[in-house]
């Protein structure tokens, strides 16, 4: 029977050279001459770290990392922007998770999305991915792109196709 998986993985060495790509762009603009920015990632707990003068300036970070993340091949949504920035002194920080993996809710959305669809496919909870089963691939391949088009801001990629 023919299967793909779902998954939501972000392939750190990626994510590393996006990082490395936003702090060569931010030391090199006319407006960040002279200010406090830092940009760290913490490989180990997908976390990455940033420090600016100000609000506004956070604000421009956030814009080129997310711009340069999705001209690495990420999806914008793998990162986590629901944090506040927090002051710190004279600076202003703020924490963004990287999602990695799917999470036991986004997988029963996903599931649940797949089967009010009405499509004649199996689709099964296996860890962080979702292994999706059927008769067709042309049923394999409706579901892709009704994931692809769901509003679910999680970042997916579908892998394992087999035939």
């Amino acid at each position: 029977m023919p299967s793909f998986d779902i998954s939501s993985k972000v392939d750190i060495q990626t994510l590393d050279n996006a990082i490395n790509t936003v702090n060569k762009e931010i030391s090199n603009r006319f407006d960040f001459k002279g200010s406090h920015v830092v940009i760290d990632l913490n490989k180990k707990d997908y976390k990455v770290s940033l420090e600016a003068d100000s609000d506004m300036k956070m604000e421009q970070i956030l814009d080129v990392l997310v711009s340069r993340s999705m001209r690495h091949g990420l999806d914008g949504d793998c990162f986590d922007l629901s944090k506040e920035v927090y002051p710190s002194g004279k600076i202003v920080k703020k924490e963004i998770p990287v999602k990695n993996g799917l999470n036991q809710d986004d997988a029963k959305k996903i599931v649940k999305m797949i089967k009010d669809a009405g499509m004649k496919v199996q689709a099964a909870i296996m860890d962080d991915i979702i292994r999706v089963t059927g008769k067709k691939i042309d049923d394999l391949q409706e579901v892709i792109q009704l994931c692809k088009s769901s509003e679910l801001k999680i970042p997916m990629q579908f892998i394992n196709m087999k035939s």
